[in-house]
């Protein structure tokens, strides 16, 4: 995985007295990208992105107000799309959502000139690489009713739900619903390990995000060549055909390298 580091996130109430402004950092980049003079970032109203250079990288930065709410799901829709966007053309190197450091010198005096070596490495590994996420998500009713056919104690219980009045199964329906979280979850880390070997026959980087749903049956982020997509798509429709009518899948990107970048606490963490 690609290293780099993060500022910290300044303070807008510590830095209000002080500053008025603070510099918002989005990712980095090749010193030698050019950016369209028309690129909005995040804040309200948004901030114009330009980028700051240093020596072979460049960061990706826009002014934001301290004094007004920062960190707003229109904030990460903006700072995400600036990067997936960005990641479609050049290398980047995603800096989390909702740094900002003091002023534009200190992007350069804390993050790009004591990291510069590190991040242009990092910049070099993932020269023509992409990010895609395979999400998948079982149909509900399909996979209710592996689990009842499976389990006959869901069975039973379920079967005791339906024969009396909601007031009176509130324990029985405590445990389905416990019986059934426990079947999903290890329906969802077979599932995953199948279309993780699937993935790994293209001899990609493959990270495995945790479930956001509690139907997810997998999510799966791949680092792969941008030229491969294709190939990508093949796998990931080849298991959609073997699981369809249970399990429905979506495949994202290209997007930044969320899951392949690491800092070097995490790293040593």
């Amino acid at each position: 995985m690609a290293k780099a580091t993060t500022p910290e996130t300044a303070d807008p109430v510590k830095t209000r007295g002080h500053r008025s402004t603070g510099t918002y950092v989005y990712g980095l980049v090749p010193a030698d990208v050019e950016m369209s003079e028309d690129v909005l970032g995040v804040g309200n109203p948004p901030g114009k992105v330009r980028l700051i250079r240093h020596g072979e990288i460049s960061a990706l930065v826009s002014e934001v107000s301290l004094d007004s709410r920062l960190g707003t799901p229109d904030d990460l829709v903006a700072h995400e799309r600036l990067l997936d966007a960005t990641a479609a053309e050049v290398p980047v190197l995603p800096i989390r959502f909702g740094a900002v450091m003091s002023t534009p010198d200190g992007v350069v005096d804390e993050l790009l000139e004591p990291h510069h070596d590190d991040f242009l490495a990092a910049l070099d590994e993932l020269e023509g690489r992409v990010e895609y996420v395979v999400k998948a998500r079982y149909v509900e009713r399909t996979v209710l009713r592996e689990i009842l056919s499976e389990n006959p104690e869901a069975a039973r219980l379920r079967e005791e739900i339906r024969a009396q009045p909601e007031e009176l199964t509130r324990q029985a329906r405590i445990q389905l619903g416990e019986l059934v979280e426990r079947a999903i979850a290890a329906k969802r880390q077979a599932d995953t390990e199948a279309l993780t070997e699937d993935l790994a026959s293209l001899g990609v980087l493959i990270a495995e995000r945790p479930p956001s749903h509690e139907h997810d049956a997998a999510q799966v982020a791949v680092l792969i060549e941008a030229e491969r997509e294709d190939e990508l798509e093949e796998v990931v429709e080849e298991f959609a055909a073997g699981s369809e009518g249970r399990i429905t899948l979506r495949l994202q990107g290209p997007l930044a390298p969320y899951d392949f970048v690491v800092t070097p606490e995490e790293e040593a963490g």
